[in-house]
């Protein structure tokens, strides 16, 4: 029993009611001889009211005896009345403490008056301190780290406050601090007072002494509290300060003061700024860092292991797949690693799935999903969890929050004031109210360069965005928002469609409020004016940030928009080229997006726009080059000469010999694509890399894999070689999708046909992660198309053969037809291989009479070649025929200055002659191609025509 009496007594100091025990002197009130958490002016009350029990004792008197003379409002005494009868257990009748209408209050229960001995009402140190502090969690799953750190800062700075948002495991994390450090206080020297059970400051002191098990005597009691703790070794831990932070702050600065041995350890979702205080703020668990992780990359990070966990104390006893890895590190990072909110989350995967409770969060249902049994009132929910923290706001900063929640990831200051700034609201309280939130754990600084940048986790956003609704301030937030991001990005339009490093890396965390933006522009009861100018301006950024099919959706909207509105020809020209460069490289009809580029053209002239119109050429001829028009191609390159002769840009000047470049490649003109392309790249050693970016690739790449091209081809195979393993080796360093795809399927092209396929494989699994990640499926036929030849090299026709004629149709679906023709001609060869050898000759035949038909020269060759040697499969009678097909292929290869080309198949048509007896022919033709090279001598083409000259001569 805490506090017995002796016999030998003082009267009146004591006195008992029902289960209570008053013992004034001490300042202390029992239960059952529990303490019991009382605030220091409910205390005052009911002394002043026990010292005259039975009768009426007036509002006047009471006042002046609980506040000694203060001026206090009108309502405090009621206040305190309802905080005295929380206590007493009965804040809902009059059982202790009666009210007499227009003259005050009285205590009405009787009471039994006791004595205590003299000595102890000056010199007891009250009831003695028992162990309370709760068990830590059986498994605290990525705190680890923190609580052996966060130990050692306590015992070196001895005021500790854990700071974060609710639900973040603030608790937790103390609880195992103190668990940890009990060996050097002793069970009787951890104290934990449990401050999330009070409502009102003047409950502190009292709740403080309770757990010390000490009394607050005298007119000064936090004076008395100090001084019993002045000569002891105590670790107090301060639960859940946020709502009375100012009178924790002042009592904990007083002890830190006055009691040099006792250390104290806060949690809050704000910061006291109390003297001595050292803030720790709790970071969310951590998460994977991968888009798309693996269930062994997943599993490493701490939040899903503790999903996990949960899940499995739900019910849910399946192993994490890779697939259910990806949507679980989904649901995590929308919960902004959160441990409540996971564990919330993850019980319901029990009844659900994880698919299921992945849509669970699609509809918001994260507020709302209730824990466990026995939780605290604040913690049962994720809205009452930042229920209780908006409760704690002022009017202010409850406003601001709400006004923030139209935010989608991070914001500047300058954007918090134009969407909070009106007459009520100027730029001091907008950041006075964003300081406070930032204090309470609401908003957090989500970086400190160039700018500061905040943001709100996304379940306070949600939980805002609620607050907001219910304001009927939605729609006005919104239009703000809108508005401003307009007016930020209008600059983007000045830099053209390509814009620089710097300026991408400078917007790109506006991405995330632009989408929101566009959305609710486009919504009912948005405002589409707003749309068509913030989609114009947002394309350069799409497009910088490899977002194609956002791009291209958001610019036929706003065209759609525009064209009902009448349209405006600046605006139109815009969406039309953001359009339609997004549309090359996704899913559209390649003929539609080929007339929107001639209607934007059309749109430049009479504007002048000359550079502009060059850029719309090079899209045009890309896409012309795409669908295997090459015909078309090389008349779009010609056109952009004549237009880049209105320019006297360095830049425009290399653009226009690269395309020529690049067109004559695909037309069969080896010689010419060489010269152009060369050309380039010395005009291009005088231009910034940035000014040869356009139509969402880096046109320096194209350029690259075209020298590549053409110098293999025309022979030159070392060097041919060494750019297209280097291009691979350096392919990180393409920062956009397209041209990181460019880069690598033509090299690895060349390295399927070189004698080396180490890295390869490497490098076709590159091309398909970077065109799945960012929605290319072109360039994902083309990887299809690598594997395919790839298992050729290796010598499993089968298994290629089913890839390459998948890999076709998906081409043939993209309308990505110039890729299409070295798979025709590996997959011919292959199918004449097992034995197919009709579906070989046809599918060849359809090859070449559509390459001739639209000038797709640059294969040419080979395909004659192909059907040569499938000829020479079938029966006699069609020899004759076969020797024609590689005679063409050598005489075309001549005029194309495919070097390569003709002496593959002069070594086709060298063993045919040399099986035929005519070996001097044979001899001749070889040594004819032999004889021109000048490098590559170690390839296998060359290693095999050398061997037969010298077996002919």
């Amino acid at each position: 029993m805490i506090g017995k009496l002796k016999s030998e007594e003082r009267l009146s100091d004591s006195l008992s009611f029902g289960p209570f025990r008053l013992i004034k002197s001490q300042r202390l009130l029992l239960r059952d001889e529990i303490p019991v958490s009382i605030g220091s002016r409910a205390l005052d009350l009911l002394i002043a009211l026990t010292d005259q029990a039975g009768e009426t004792v007036s509002n006047r008197v009471l006042l002046e005896q609980v506040w000694q003379g203060r001026t206090v409002e009108k309502g405090s005494l009621r206040v305190c009345v309802a905080a005295l009868r929380r206590a007493l257990g009965n804040e809902n009748d009059a059982h202790y403490v009666a009210n007499v209408t227009g003259r005050g209050y009285a205590f009405v229960a009787p009471i039994r008056r006791e004595a205590i001995e003299a000595a102890t009402a000056t010199t007891s140190a009250g009831p003695i301190p028992r162990l309370n502090l709760p068990p830590g969690p059986k498994l605290l799953i990525g705190r680890g780290d923190a609580v052996q750190s966060l130990s050692d800062l306590l015992l070196s700075r001895r005021f500790l406050n854990v700071v974060g948002p609710g639900g973040i495991g603030k608790t937790s994390v103390a609880v195992a601090i103190a668990n940890a450090l009990r060996h050097r206080f002793g069970d009787d020297g951890v104290c934990f007072v449990d401050l999330g059970s009070i409502t009102e400051c003047e409950q502190v002191l009292g709740t403080l002494t309770a757990a010390l098990g000490c009394s607050a005597q005298g007119l000064d009691p936090e004076a008395f509290v100090c001084g019993f703790l002045a000569d002891k070794k105590r670790l107090i831990l301060l639960d859940g300060c946020e709502h009375v932070i100012e009178t924790v702050a002042a009592i904990s600065a007083r002890i830190f003061r006055e009691a040099p041995a006792v250390y104290l350890l806060a949690t809050s979702r704000e910061v006291m700024r109390a003297e001595g205080e050292t803030v720790y703020r709790l970071r969310p668990l951590d998460m994977p860092r991968e888009q798309i992780p693996t269930s062994e990359q997943a599993l490493t990070s701490s939040a899903i292991q503790l999903f996990m966990e949960d899940a499995k104390s739900s019910g849910y006893d399946v192993p994490l797949s890779d697939a259910d890895a990806a949507i679980v590190s989904q649901i995590c990072h929308r919960l902004d690693g959160i441990p409540l909110a996971i564990k919330l989350v993850a019980s319901r995967v029990g009844g659900f799935g994880i698919n299921g409770t992945a849509r669970l969060l699609d509809v918001g249902a994260e507020l709302f999903l209730p824990g466990k049994c026995g939780e605290s009132p604040r913690h049962q929910t994720l809205y009452s969890t930042l229920d209780w923290s908006f409760k704690l706001l002022s009017a202010d900063e409850q406003v601001i929050l709400s006004r923030l929640s139209v935010f989608a990831g991070e914001f500047s200051m300058e954007a918090a004031r134009a969407i909070g700034n009106d007459s009520n609201f100027d730029e001091y309280v907008i950041e006075t109210a964003i300081a406070g939130l930032i204090d309470k754990s609401l908003v957090s600084v989500s970086s400190t360069e160039p700018v500061f940048l905040y943001r709100l986790l996304d379940t306070t956003r949600v939980y805002a965005q609620t607050l907001l609704a219910e304001r009927g301030d939605s729609g006005l937030i919104a239009r703000r928002h809108a508005l401003y991001l307009s007016d930020l990005l209008k600059v983007l339009l000045d830099e053209g469609p390509v814009l620089s490093r710097e300026t991408i890396a400078a917007y790109a965390s506006h991405i995330g409020n632009i989408r929101k933006a566009l959305s609710w522009c486009f919504s009912t009861g948005g405002d589409a004016s707003i749309a068509c100018e913030l989609a114009a301006r947002a394309a350069p950024l799409f497009l910088g940030l490899s977002q194609l099919e956002e791009c291209r959706d958001w610019s036929r909207k706003a065209l759609n928009a525009l064209n009902s509105a009448g349209g405006q020809t600046r605006l139109e020209l815009r969406l039309l080229e953001a359009w339609a460069i997004s549309s090359t490289f996704t899913r559209s009809d390649s003929k539609e997006v080929a007339l929107a580029i001639e209607r934007a053209i059309g749109l430049s002239e009479p504007l002048n726009e000359h550079r502009l119109q060059l850029y719309l050429l090079a899209g045009l001829k890309d896409l012309l080059v795409r669908r295997g028009d090459i015909t078309g191609a090389l008349n779009t390159a010609k056109r952009a000469v004549a237009v880049a002769e209105n320019l006297t840009g360095t830049a425009e000047a290399v653009l226009k010999e690269w395309m020529l470049g690049n067109a004559y490649f695909f037309a069969g003109e080896q010689y010419a694509g060489l010269h152009h392309t060369r050309r380039g790249f010395r005009l291009a050693e005088e231009v910034a890399a940035e000014r040869l970016n356009s139509f969402g690739y880096d046109h320096q790449v194209r350029a690259q894999v075209t020298l590549c091209m053409s110098l293999w081809l025309c022979g030159f195979k070392d060097q041919a070689y060494q750019i297209a393993r280097r291009t691979i080796d350096n392919a990180a360093a393409y920062d956009h999708p397209v041209s990181y795809c460019i880069a690598l399927v033509y090299s690895i092209l060349i390295l399927l046909r070189s004698d080396s396929l180490e890295g390869v494989e490497t490098a076709i699994n590159l091309v398909t992660q970077q065109a799945a990640k960012y929605s290319l499926p072109a360039y994902q036929a083309v990887a299809l198309a690598l594997k395919g030849e790839l298992e050729l090299a290796r010598d499993d026709p089968r298994s290629g053969i089913a890839l390459l004629t998948r890999a076709l149709g998906a081409m043939d679906a993209e309308q990505y037809l110039c890729a299409k023709t070295p798979a025709v001609c590996s997959l011919a060869e292959a199918l004449c291989k097992v034995g197919s050898t009709q579906e070989a000759r046809s599918l060849v035949e359809r090859t070449l009479e559509r390459t001739e038909h639209c000038g797709e020269n640059w294969w040419k060759p080979e395909l004659l070649r192909a059907r040569g040697e499938i000829l020479l499969s079938g029966p006699g009678s069609e020899h004759s025929l076969a020797e024609a097909s590689l005679l063409l292929a050598i005489e075309t290869s001549r005029k194309q200055s495919a070097l390569t080309w003709e002496l593959k198949a002069a070594l086709s048509l060298g063993r045919v002659w040399i099986d035929q007896g005519k070996a001097d022919v044979a001899r001749e033709v070889l040594e004819a191609a032999y004889s021109r090279f000048t490098e590559g001598f170690e390839t296998s083409d060359l290693v095999a025509a050398r061997k037969i000259l010298r077996n002919v001569s």
